[in-house]
C-alpha cells in the first residue's frame, strides 16, 4: 500500500535517519546556546569574582523562566505533534495559537517580578554589596525584558513539532551569535559603547533573544504550512490550554525544581566559601556543553514519539527510544572523559583574578571530576523523562526530578557538609543520579506496558 502524499516525514522516514534529521540541527543549536552561556560568564569573570558570582547566583531565576517557557513548549510540542498524527488540523492550529498566548502571559509575570524583586532576591542570599549590586543590574534586565526568550522558545517548539528543526537551528544560532558579538562590546565598552559591565552581559542576552524570536516568527508565518496561527478574533480555548498544561505543568515543575536545588546548594556552599559557589556556577555553565546536545536530541525525539503515538505506530516509537538512549549515553560518555581528563583547562577560562585563581583550581578540579561521575546514568534518565512527557505521563518525569533533586541530592549534600569537608559535598550528585536511574527504569517499563504494548496488540489484530 502506498504512503499518502501528504504524510509528514515523522510517519514515513526511516527512524534512524529521521531522528538524526530532526536532532542534529537541534544538537548544533543547543551547542551554540551553551557556547554563548559560557562566553557570557568568561567575559564577566574578567571583571571580578563578585561579578561572576552575581551571574551564577541568578541561575535559579533564569532557570525558572526557562522552565516555564520550555515546559509550556513541551506541552505545545506534544499536543501539536499528536494532533498532526491524528490528522486534526484545527486542533493543531489552535494549539499553536493558544501556546503563544500562554507564553506572552508568562512573560508579563516575569517582567513585573524582574523590575520589582531583583535586589531582594540577592539580598536574601548574601550581604556582599558588589554581588548584590551587580546581581540587581543583571536580573532586572534579564527578567524585565524576557519577551524574546518566551516568544522564541514557543515559536521554536512549534517549528520542532512540525519537523522543521533546521529552521530552529538557524533562529537559535542567530540569537546566540548576536549575543556573543555584543557581549564584549557592551561589557567593556568597545567601539564607542558605554562600559556597562554585568548589565551589558544581560542586555546582550535579551537583544539576542529578541532577534531570534523575530526570525522564528517569520519562519512560522512564511515557511511552516503545517500550522496556521490565527489571531483575529482569538479567544483562549480552555480545552486546548488544559491539554497543553497536562504535559506542560509537570515539565515546568520538573525543571523548576532545578531552581530550588541550585538555590539550596548555593546556601550550603556559601557556608564554606564564596569561591565554592563560583565553582558551582562554572560547573553549570560547563555541563551545558554535555547536556545541551542531549536536550537537542530529545527535542528531535519528542515530536517523533508523539506523532507516531497519535498515528498508532508502536514499532517506530520503540526504535526511536532505543536509538535516542544509545546516542545520549554516547554523548554523556564523551563528557565524562573530558571532565575527568582536563578539568583544569575548563576552569582556567573562568579565573577572575590572581588571588582566587588557586582556590578555583583547588576546589574546582575535584568537584568537576566527582560530579561528572553522574554522567554515566544521566543520559538514560534525560531521555526517559522526555519519553514520559511525549506519551502524556509528565507526572512520572516530575516524580523522578523531585526524588533526585529534593529528596536525595539536597539532603545528602547537607548531611555531607555537616559530617565531612567541602569535597565530600560533590558526591551528592552521583548518589542522586543512582536514585534517578532506578526510578526511570521502573517507570519506563510501566509506560511501555500501558501505552506501547496496547498499540502493538491493536496493530497485530488489524494485520491478522
Amino acid at each position: 500500500m502506498g504512503t499518502p502524499a501528504n504524510e509528514n516525514k515523522m510517519g514515513v522516514m526511516p527512524v534512524n535517519r529521521l531522528l538524526l534529521n530532526m536532532a542534529v540541527p537541534m544538537v548544533i543549536s543547543m551547542l551554540v546556546q551553551a557556547l554563548y552561556n559560557v562566553v557570557d560568564s568568561v567575559f564577566v569573570a574578567k571583571l571580578s569574582e563578585d561579578a561572576l558570582n552575581a551571574v551564577s547566583l541568578a541561575f535559579p531565576v533564569q532557570n525558572l523562566m526557562i522552565s516555564v517557557g520550555v515546559g509550556t513548549g513541551v506541552g505545545i510540542n506534544a499536543l501539536l505533534s499528536r494532533s498532526l498524527g491524528q490528522k486534526d488540523q484545527e486542533k493543531a492550529n489552535q494549539t499553536a495559537t493558544n501556546g503563544l498566548f500562554l507564553a506572552l502571559l508568562s512573560c508579563l509575570v516575569f517582567t513585573v517580578l524582574g523590575f520589582t524583586c531583583s535586589r531582594l532576591f540577592y539580598a536574601i542570599q548574601t550581604d556582599i554589596a558588589p554581588i548584590v549590586d551587580y546581581g540587581e543590574d543583571y536580573l532586572t534586565i534579564v527578567c524585565g525584558v524576557s519577551v524574546g526568550m518566551f516568544a522564541g522558545v514557543t515559536l521554536d517548539r512549534i517549528l520542532q513539532a512540525t519537523g522543521r528543526t533546521f529552521l530552529t537551528m538557524i533562529t537559535q544560532a542567530v540569537g546566540a551569535i548576536i549575543n556573543i558579538v555584543l557581549d564584549p562590546i557592551m561589557i567593556f565598552g568597545l567601539f564607542g559603547f558605554p562600559r556597562m559591565e554585568v548589565a551589558g552581559a544581560a542586555l546582550a542576552t535579551v537583544i539576542g533573544q529578541i532577534c531570534g524570536a523575530c526570525l522564528s516568527a517569520y519562519f512560522n508565518l512564511r515557511h511552516n504550512p503545517d500550522v496556521q496561527m490565527r489571531f483575529r478574533g482569538f479567544r483562549p480555548n480552555g480545552a486546548i490550554i488544559r491539554g497543553i498544561y497536562s504535559v506542560g505543568v509537570p515539565s515546568i515543575a520538573m525543571q523548576s525544581i532545578g531552581s530550588i536545588m541550585v538555590f539550596g546548594m548555593n546556601q550550603i556552599l556559601l557556608a564554606f566559601t564564596a569561591t565554592a559557589t563560583a565553582v558551582f556556577g562554572v560547573y553549570f555553565k560547563l555541563q551545558s556543553f554535555i547536556f545541551m546536545p542531549v536536550f537537542g536530541l530529545n527535542n528531535g525525539m519528542v515530536p517523533i514519539v508523539a506523532y507516531n503515538y497519535g498515528a498508532g505506530r508502536p514499532d517506530r516509537i520503540s526504535k526511536t527510544i532505543r536509538l535516542s538512549v544509545l546516542y545520549a549515553v554516547g554523548i554523556m560518555l564523551l563528557g565524562l572523559l573530558a571532565f575527568q581528563l582536563i578539568p583544569h583547562v575548563f576552569l582556567s577560562m573562568f579565573m577572575a583574578d590572581g588571588e582566587t585563581a588557586g582556590d578555583m583550581l583547588t576546589i574546582g578540579v575535584p568537584a568537576l571530576r566527582i560530579i561528572s561521575c553522574s554522567f554515566l546514568f544521566a543520559g538514560f534518565c534525560v531521555v526517559s523523562s522526555s519519553v514520559f512527557q511525549a506519551l502524556g505521563h509528565g507526572v512520572l518525569s516530575l516524580l523522578v526530578s523531585v526524588v533526585r533533586q529534593l529528596m536525595v541530592l539536597l539532603p545528602v549534600a547537607f548531611l555531607l557538609s555537616r559530617l565531612f569537608d567541602l569535597q565530600a559535598v560533590w558526591w551528592a550528585f552521583p548518589i542522586a543520579e543512582l536514585a534517578s536511574v532506578t526510578l526511570c527504569i521502573l517507570f519506563l517499563r510501566r509506560v511501555y506496558r500501558k501505552e506501547i504494548l496496547p498499540l502493538k496488540t491493536r496493530q497485530e489484530q488489524k494485520n491478522a
